[in-house]
């Protein structure tokens, strides 16, 4: 079983000794953690939103949550099963202290996560999630008597509130996308995407017969590993190879990462969500972009060719925000298909990502495969490694770091290294027991060799028990 405890929240795997994984006694810790804190920071709100994806443990969990927080004194407003944008979008227009998104997010159906917003309904600084961190370890906590608990109310109001935002935005074009005709296929891997995006289809102009449901029932029982990969998509795939449709559409649980699939069945590369995304809002607007240190270069060259400046961050939705915000930025996210725009607020959003693609789509007037042909083409290798309690990730870092000291390297997250025309990114990651290894270059097998070939300086030196 797996309890993983970072500065952005806890998630872990259901079942099990508490410590070890998410049981319902690290589920009330880390609440009240997090409650006591907000409590401290003396918001002038006394409510705190709180949502879930479908998956099984989410009933389980969110009345925990629910409980706790109310325990802590805080009024509950509970939209249900919702997404992990609409959550972030309802703690701004409620005017709350903060949210509080359960979901693992793309990790399988046996996880579950409590990821923590502010009252801005971004996440938390790093600063911030230390002191929770601090707070759930010393068991700090500050219950309030009976007659202060909070009050709880349900609202699921807030899907049609969000797509009406998304609606209203300049550049969605829902004339141009009803025009189009467009026949969609989506695989909501039986999540509240299944919920959703039907609905923004239909809203942005898509006639429902023209919507084909594939994993839509938002039951939690994950038809494929929720991550939206090429490798676990092949149900859509094959469904539009076999039909005739415009476009595949493809999200994980919690509806903030946006996968394409082209009319021929072949990924769009969940790397060129946020290209072809960003090539849109720029041909309307010059600005700047930003995504993280894992992400394509891609977006870079589309952004200086448009006239604007590109900037990379450390991987984490918090990190490209921090960016986005310090550099003016008009479009940013990161390169496993989250769109942050902040026209609409400052999250990962896969609903306004498949709004603003479809217009640019609409407005293209040829196909997805084609408008995917006119972007430079690099190839990605994400390749990862699973830790033991023994791994000291520090110590490979910096084995790896001096073993390639004569490239050009970046430090500010894990060690990535510049070569002539390809780059490597390892990094250990903050939502699984794993250390990822990502390289680009312009061909796969070149991607792919450089990877391999850190991979196995890792685990010489994981052998050597660095």
């Amino acid at each position: 079983m797996t309890l993983i405890k970072s500065i952005s929240g806890i998630r872990g795997t259901i079942g099990g000794q508490i410590g070890d994984a998410l049981t319902p006694i690290d589920v009330v810790k880390f609440a009240a953690a997090y409650a006591t804190w907000l409590r401290r920071t003396a918001p002038k709100s006394n409510s705190i939103v709180i949502g879930r994806d479908a998956r099984l443990s989410g009933g389980m969990v969110s009345r925990l949550v629910a409980a706790t927080l109310q325990g802590v004194g805080w009024d509950v407003i509970d939209l249900g099963l919702s997404t992990t944008p609409t959550v972030e979008i309802a703690v701004t227009a409620e005017e709350a202290a903060g949210g509080i998104i359960l979901t693992a997010s793309h990790n399988p159906m046996q996880w579950n996560a409590l990821k923590l917003l502010n009252q801005a309904g971004e996440f938390i600084s790093g600063e911030d999630g230390a002191e929770l961190l601090r707070l759930a370890e010393a068991e700090d906590f500050d219950f309030v008597e009976v007659k202060k608990l909070g009050g709880y109310r349900t609202d699921e109001s807030y899907l049609a509130k969000h797509i009406n935002l998304i609606l209203d935005l300049d550049l969605v074009d829902r004339k141009a996308i009803a025009a189009a005709n467009f026949r969609i296929a989506v695989d909501a891997v039986n999540s509240t995407g299944g919920i959703v995006i039907p609905m923004l289809l239909e809203s942005l102009g898509v006639n429902s017969e023209n919507i084909f449901r594939i994993n839509c029932d938002p039951s939690g029982n994950f038809a494929h590993n929720p991550e939206p990969l090429p490798e676990h998509l092949r149900e859509i795939r094959q469904e539009i190879k076999n039909g005739s449709y415009n476009l595949g559409i493809v999200v994980d649980p919690d509806v903030d990462r946006l996968a394409l699939i082209s009319e021929d069945g072949s990924p769009f590369g969940e790397e060129y969500t946020l290209v072809a995304v960003a090539d849109y809002v720029l041909k309307n607007k010059v600005g700047n972009t930003v995504s993280n240190l894992s992400s394509t270069v891609a977006l870079r060259d589309v952004t200086e060719k448009a006239g604007g400046k590109y900037f990379a961050s450390a991987v984490g939705e918090v990190n490209v925000v921090e960016m986005m915000k310090a550099n003016d930025a008009v479009i940013g996210g990161e390169g496993n298909g989250g769109i942050i725009y902040p026209e609409l607020h400052y999250g990962r959003d896969a609903l306004v990502g498949i709004a603003l693609f479809l217009s640019h789509l609409a407005k293209f007037g040829k196909s997805a495969s084609f408008l995917r042909g006119t972007y430079p083409k690099y190839n990605i290798s994400k390749n990862k490694i699973e830790l033991t309690p023994e791994t000291d990730v520090d110590a490979i870092l910096e084995r790896i770091k001096s073993r390639y000291h004569k490239q050009p390297i970046n430090t500010i997250d894990g060690v990535r290294i510049e070569f002539d025309r390809e780059w490597v990114h390892l990094r250990k990651s903050n939502t699984e027991p794993i250390i990822r290894i990502y390289s680009e270059s312009e061909t796969l097998a070149t991607a792919d060799n450089l990877a391999n070939k850190i991979i196995s300086d890792i685990k010489e030196a994981m052998s050597e028990r660095v």
